[in-house]
């Protein structure tokens, strides 16, 4: 059997792509409603709840580091479980 590679991408890299393909189509920015950007870092805040980190630290963290303005109760209510994210095929 054959060994092949899945080629995989950073997001920023895909990110800055994206940017440059939308401005190119003259398309304003994508913007996402909080329930699909909390979908999305569900697997971050699972990790870092399991370190430790409580909801209000993670909207801090996210805060401090973008101009996305979230509370713990957004990520509370809109958090996708491991189900939901990896449903089975």
């Amino acid at each position: 059997m054959e060994n092949q590679s899945v080629k995989t991408y950073p997001v920023e890299q895909a990110v800055r792509a994206q940017k440059a393909l939308r401005e190119a189509a003259g398309l304003m920015p994508e913007m996402f409603p909080v329930q699909a950007f909390v979908g999305m870092i569900s697997d971050e805040i699972e990790a870092l709840r399991s370190s430790g980190k409580t909801d209000d630290q993670i909207a801090a963290l996210i805060m401090a580091n973008s101009s996305i303005q979230i509370t713990a109760s957004e990520i509370t209510e809109n958090y996708a479980s491991p189900e939901e994210r990896h449903p089975e095929h």
